[in-house]
């Protein structure tokens, strides 16, 4: 990986090399502020479904947000203990159970939108207004190639 520590010797081999420690430095800080708040990446992710792409069946949210089926249903029986999903049974082509987002979930959703303004105003401290405003224009642009490309672009939501 790219040592953050010197520089690097040829920029333009480096590139994706620094986009891949920047997103581990933000996951990485967004996981720790999560944590401290008993939560998690996934459970974030699952709420970020739910509040953008409506109500899904459980089956479907685990692939969705790309984790075993098992780890899901745990997050989803955890959210819906704290009351900010619930389930629906619907019985369309067979009986299943339809997660959807309640009043309660919607609120978490927006403080924990606040919370990544937070780790990103950490991570990008040393950079002007101006700076913030062209990185995240050229982040939006390097995501929509990869998604054309065939890459994943978990960030195509991002605000």
């Amino acid at each position: 990986m790219y040592d953050r520590g010197n520089g690097a010797s040829n920029p333009s081999g480096t590139t994706v090399e620094l986009l891949a420690a920047a997103g581990e430095s933000a996951q990485a800080l967004m996981a720790e502020s999560l944590k401290a708040r008993g939560s998690s990446l996934l459970h974030q992710s699952i709420l970020k479904v739910l509040a953008d792409l409506g109500p899904h069946a459980r089956r479907d949210l685990a692939a969705r947000v790309g984790a075993p089926p098992a780890e899901a249903s745990r997050v989803l029986d955890d959210l819906q203990s704290q009351g900010l999903v619930q389930a629906l049974v619907v019985n369309a082509g067979g009986r299943q159970e339809v997660m959807a987002l309640t009043a309660a979930g919607t609120a978490a959703r927006a403080t924990a939108l606040d919370h990544v303004s937070g780790v990103q105003d950490v991570l990008l401290a040393s950079l002007t207004k101006g700076e913030r405003a062209q990185l995240h224009y050229l982040l939006r642009r390097v995501c929509a190639s990869a998604a054309r490309s065939g890459g994943s672009h978990p960030a195509s939501g991002a605000r």
